[in-house]
């Protein structure tokens, strides 16, 4: 025998092959034991196996067996080493497929598994041998590889397996496979016997957990087509009980007493099992129900998809069903998988969302060949292709959409906006450009010139919301001298034109213009300003000479820029001097004739504007309206408050100022508070940061004298209701400053302004054609009670309502003026004590009579307030039950229906309470939200107009007399729900909400708020009252010492915020509204995270690369940036008006 099996047929004794030499046999030698015998050590392992084991003696000895299993062994030792490795692998090969097969079969045959196991216990020998070829021990032994025995077929096996003890079962690999063919057995009584039979299926699906809502299975069910549920007592009369009765047992249901049920304690299908009935065909039916819903999860998903693709099969015109078809394709994407995300699961959600892209780009490219010429359907189609293509590719398709549809205002718009929030091809130049090329092609169209596209309604009103859009983006920028030139240029062209030439087509009129444009004669706005139209025909005459003495009382304002304090950080100072400039000069150079200056002579070329940056964006407007509105809208640029709104399509493009959110005129009087129209619109030269955002009003010495002189020189082109609109919006401009002052505390500067205030009001009622208008004495005795000049305003008061004379309440103006006088007297009250007697009684009281008014002198009787309500109410009712005709009509029987409704609910409430004012204000609401009245522009704005009434009438009464919060909450959430926009009422809604302990409810609102709606300002609002909470919390953590203890929890606000944030920039209008990034960015840099603003802002930037605050902000919160900032400032061609260079030759000086 060898010692090592793989060298026995090398190394035999006697047997030298003829290719091997004497010395690899004399090598090989010591492997020999010439005295070992197999057969001496079969015979010592047997006599073991006796001594051990005596009852193995009746057993036929094994020991002179020849057995199969140790021939092959014995063949395997006489094999080389790499044939019985690969002879291992094939038996594992064969060991592994008849595991599989026994896993996958039900059952097998005896024979089968007899040679199985036959050739398991040779492949047990074989690697015992194998494996361990010094110890022969054969353990068991199969019978049919025993040769020549014929009796005693059994063997006991001896040796003990210590897996059962360990597991307390025989593996399950030694027990044979059978099936159970039913749960009965043999023999057995079925009614009085049964056999539970352990299922070991049936113990694993006992241990699954039930599944939870948000898992896969839970959210198909959401999919499944529900099936409607109804009781069989409908008609009970215990519904509107209190209490939920016991049903009844109807007659049919009664169990039946029987043979099978002989007690009755059987259910009806209990019953039948026993009777070996099954169920009814109904019950199974319903039974099988939820199983094919089951199956079918999507069975409703799939027939809407089946009735669209009919739909736009059949008609393959309609655009809306399009439209829907395309949007449903995302509700086909929220699936089960958007909320129970697994490992690997999020690059496939990713694919899912670019295929669903894919589908729907595939539904447009369908649905244009059908319609190819609608506008909509192309805009969908270029707002999918934005996540494909380059941002040059894009610009290319929309230059193509321009080309063929050049007269739709809508797409000009849409492509500004996308063309100015493109960072990596933004330049200023270049967006000012294409403001130029759309406004001069809308004017070809306009005029006709353009004949192969005709004018679209609409067109002209568009081209002025796009011109106002561009002078913002101008400011925004910091190109505020071209901003102001475009808007002279755009008012000398519409109001100052010269007869001759109002018949040309605007190109012509241009050409005619420019001219006057270099000629350098003033502008409108600058001193001596007297128009075009004064200046062509002095032109035609010979001209004029100028005969003005040069003033010398102008002293140059360079000294005020000095930089006052130099031991400041480099970056400070630049802030400073930056916004220093802006504020000073927003208005453009001009070379002062008189002091014979020339163009060389401007220090900084930027703030000369040439007539080549505005030609192009001149327009003509005709609508007298439409000229009106442009006023407007450049008094609301040089921050004059004006009645008229921006357009919602860049109203949130123009937002950048944080002052929407500060209280209205006064917290302690919201009766007669006002609020200023655009607030988050800053006005010229300002460039604020955050936190100072809104707390200036005015401009400087030079800037107030260009309002002023705008306003002298366009009052006389107006007719006298215009005039008296202008000379309002200059007292509320002055008005507004007062308020600002007394906001600020600043009693020096309080007493200065007031003064010149009374002198503009003053000089406003000296006009001939202002001495009766009711309107400005109104407000010039507000001025006077802002002032706390309260005698002086009472007088001013009095002498108004004794010129109106014996107008009555059917006088708008009187009414308005008397209900201010009122408002202001209830405010003086407190309270409601001794309030029927009070100068607001009389006031309201005296406007119900026919004759002149009266002082008060003290008491009112109480048969005049009984007059004066049933005359209020008359004329509320008549008011309701007429129609006004004509547009211009509505609008000033609406304006006179708000004076009346406020003037009848503050009597109510003087009179009678809170209630019967609450009424009023309900029942006229009512009215206009009829048909009669709802449907027109006027009555709308006096619904909002009421509602925002109601609500200041329940705040006033809540600060005098206790009183719930519930009334005013719900009055604020069923306002904003229909006027979600109201910055007013959503001022007041988060005041409210902010003295309430639980914020579940104001979120559920928001929430509920900003998902019917696109405007901002819902997002901005509950994105300030999580703000406010959070402050709230803060402060009551912190201690006098500044540290902060843990008594009441976070509760994640400042995720909360964050995720707000998120959402809101995701919406369409606030991904390009720079007041929002600042907001963000802002509120990152005060959690402390400075890493996550850099990146946020250069987020702002991919969206808002035109607004300038948005690079100062970043300056101010990184220093370190400000040289990279300065540059990328450069680049895309912002103002900078005050470079690095300069700024250090000023710290140097």
């Amino acid at each position: 025998m060898a010692l090592f099996p793989a060298f026995a047929d090398a190394a035999k004794s006697g047997e030298t092959p003829a290719n091997e030499s004497e010395a690899s046999k004399r090598e090989l030698s010591w492997l020999i034991n010439a005295s070992f015998r197999n057969e001496d050590a079969l015979r010592l392992h047997q006599h073991s196996l006796e001594v051990t084991d005596p009852a193995s003696e009746k057993s036929p000895p094994q020991s002179h067996l020849e057995l199969p299993g140790e021939i092959e062994a014995s063949e395997n030792f006489q094999k080389p080493a790499k044939k019985r490795k690969k002879k291992k692998r094939h038996h594992k090969k064969v060991k592994k497929r008849s595991r599989e097969y026994h896993s996958s079969s039900d059952s097998k045959s005896d024979t089968e598994a007899e040679e199985d196991s036959g050739n398991k216990g040779k492949r047990g020998v074989e690697s015992n041998l194998g494996d361990k070829p010094s110890d022969v021990n054969i353990h068991s032994i199969w019978l049919d590889d025993i040769l020549g025995l014929t009796s005693e077929v059994f063997r006991t096996d001896k040796k003990p397996d210590p897996a059962n003890w360990q597991y307390k079962s025989l593996y399950r690999g030694n027990i044979a496979r059978y099936k159970r063919r039913g749960d009965f057995c043999l023999g057995l009584d079925r009614k009085r016997q049964h056999i539970i039979w352990e299922n070991s299926a049936g113990k694993k699906q006992s241990l699954r957990r039930p599944p939870r809502y948000f898992t896969k299975d839970g959210l198909k069910s959401l999919h499944i087509d529900s099936f409607p549920v109804h009781s069989k007592t409908d008609g009970s009369p215990y519904r509107s009980s209190s209490w939920i009765p016991l049903s009844q047992l109807a007659a049919d249901d009664d169990p039946a007493t029987n043979s099978v049920n002989p007690l009755g304690v059987y259910d009806p299908s209990t019953t039948l099992w026993l009777q070996g009935k099954g169920p009814p065909e109904h019950d199974t039916l319903r039974q099988e129900t939820p199983q094919v819903i089951g199956e079918n999860d999507y069975s409703g998903v799939k027939s809407k998809v089946e009735e669209y693709n009919k739909k736009v099969r059949e008609n393959p015109t309609d655009v809306k069903t399009w439209m829907d078809f395309i949007s449903f394709q995302d509700e086909l994407m929220r699936g089960p998988s958007c909320y129970s995300i697994g490992e690997g699961e999020q690059e496939k959600r990713k694919r899912s969302f670019k295929l669903v892209l894919e589908k729907k780009l595939a539904i447009l490219e369908k649905a244009i060949e059908s319609n190819p010429n609608d506008v909509d359907l192309k805009l969908a189609r270029l707002k999918l292709c934005t996540e494909f293509w380059e941002p040059s590719a894009v610009i290319k398709e929309w230059q193509k959409l321009v080309f063929l549809h050049p007269n739709n205002p809508a797409l000009w718009q849409k492509y500004l906006l996308f063309c100015q929030s493109q960072f990596s091809t933004f330049v200023v130049s270049k967006v000012h450009a294409l403001y130029g090329k759309c406004l001069s092609t809308l004017s070809a169209v306009q005029d006709g010139s353009m004949v192969s596209h005709p004018a679209l309604p609409g067109t002209e009103r568009a081209m002025l919301a796009i011109s106002t859009q561009q002078c913002h983006f101008l400011r925004q920028a910091g190109h505020t001298e071209k901003a102001i030139s475009l808007f002279q240029a755009l008012m000398d062209f519409t109001f100052f034109k010269p007869d001759n030439v109002k018949d040309l087509p605007t190109r012509a009129q241009v050409e005619f213009f420019e001219p006057f444009w270099d000629s350098g004669e003033p502008r409108i706005g600058e001193k001596g300003a007297k128009g075009w139209k004064a200046w062509m025909h002095q032109q035609e005459k010979g001209g004029w000479i100028v005969i003005n003495p040069p003033d010398e009382e102008e002293e140059d304002a360079e000294d005020e820029e000095e930089i006052k304090d130099k031991s400041l950080p480099k970056w400070q100072n630049w802030l400073r001097v930056e916004r220093s400039r802006e504020g000073r000069h927003w208005l453009p150079w001009r070379p002062d004739k008189t002091k014979k200056q020339a163009e060389e002579d401007c220090e900084d070329p930027e703030r000369q504007v040439l007539f080549d940056d505005l030609g192009q964006s001149l327009i003509k407007i005709s609508s007298p309206d439409l000229q009106f509105q442009l006023l407007c809208s450049f008094l609301q640029f040089l921050g004059v408050p004006c009645r008229s709104q921006l357009l919602p399509s860049f109203l949130y493009i123009a937002m950048d100022e944080n002052n929407i959110f500060g209280p209205g005129q006064h917290k302690q009087s919201p009766l007669t508070s006002f609020d200023l129209p655009l607030s988050g619109v800053s006005r010229i030269g300002q460039m604020d940061s955050v936190t100072q955002g809104g707390k200036r009003i005015g401009h400087s010495k030079e800037g107030e004298e260009f309002i002023q002189n705008f306003f002298h020189m366009m009052l006389p082109l107006f007719s006298v209701e215009e005039k008296s609109k202008l000379s309002l919006y200059w007292l509320q401009y002055e008005i507004a400053k007062v308020s600002q002052c007394l906001k600020t505390g600043n009693k020096k500067k309080l007493k200065s302004q007031g003064k010149k205030s009374k002198k503009l009001a003053k000089n406003l009622l000296k006009a001939p054609e202002n001495r009766n208008n009711l309107s400005l004495w109104q407000f010039y005795a507000y001025l006077e009670w802002l002032l706390g000049n309260t005698e002086d305003a009472r007088k001013v008061f009095d002498m108004a309502l004794s010129m109106a004379g014996a107008m009555g309440i059917g006088n708008p103006h009187l009414c308005a003026i008397s209900l201010l006088y009122a408002e202001l007297e209830a405010e003086l009250l407190g309270s409601l004590e001794g309030a029927l007697d009070s100068r607001a009684t009389h006031i309201l009281t005296r406007l119900t009579e026919k004759g002149p008014y009266v002082p008060y002198s003290g008491q009112v009787p109480s048969v005049n307030i009984l007059k004066a309500r049933k005359t209020y109410e008359h004329a509320l009712q008549d008011y309701l039950n007429n129609s006004p005709a004509s547009d211009q009509e509505q609008t000033s029987a609406s304006r006179h229906l708000i004076s009346l409704v406020g003037c009848y609910s503050l009597f109510q409430y003087i009179t009678l309470g809170i209630d019967s004012a609450v009424l009023i204000y309900r029942q006229a609401c009512e009215a206009l939200k009829g048909e009669r009245l709802g449907g027109s522009q006027a009555s709308t704005r006096a619904l909002e107009a009421l509602t925002l009434m109601h609500t200041s009438l329940l705040r006033y009464h809540m600060m005098t007399s206790v009183s719930p919060l519930r009334p005013l909450r719900e009055a604020l959430t069923e306002a904003l729900q229909v006027y979600p926009s109201n910055q007013p009422l959503w001022r007041a809604y988060i005041q409210v909400q902010s003295k309430s302990h639980s914020a579940s409810q104001a979120r559920r609102f928001f929430d509920g708020v900003t998902r019917t709606t696109e405007s901002l300002e819902p997002w901005l609002f509950a994105i300030q009252a999580e703000l406010m909470r959070k402050k709230l919390v803060e402060n009551v953590q912190r201690a006098t010492t500044g540290d902060v203890y843990a008594t009441i929890p976070e509760t994640g606000l400042t995720n909360r915020i964050r995720a707000l944030f998120e959402r809101a920039i995701e919406t369409e209008n606030g991904a390009h509204c720079p007041l929002l990034w600042r907001l963000y960015i802002y509120f990152m840099i005060s959690s402390g995270d400075t890493e996550k603003s850099k990146g946020l802002f250069y987020r702002a930037l991919q969206n808002c690369p035109w607004a300038k605050v948005l690079y100062m902000d970043a300056i101010e919160y990184f220093p370190d940036m400000l040289q990279e900032i300065l540059d990328l400032m450069t680049e895309k061609e912002l103002r900078v008006r005050v470079p690095i260079e300069e700024l250090e030759l000023l710290l140097e000086d």
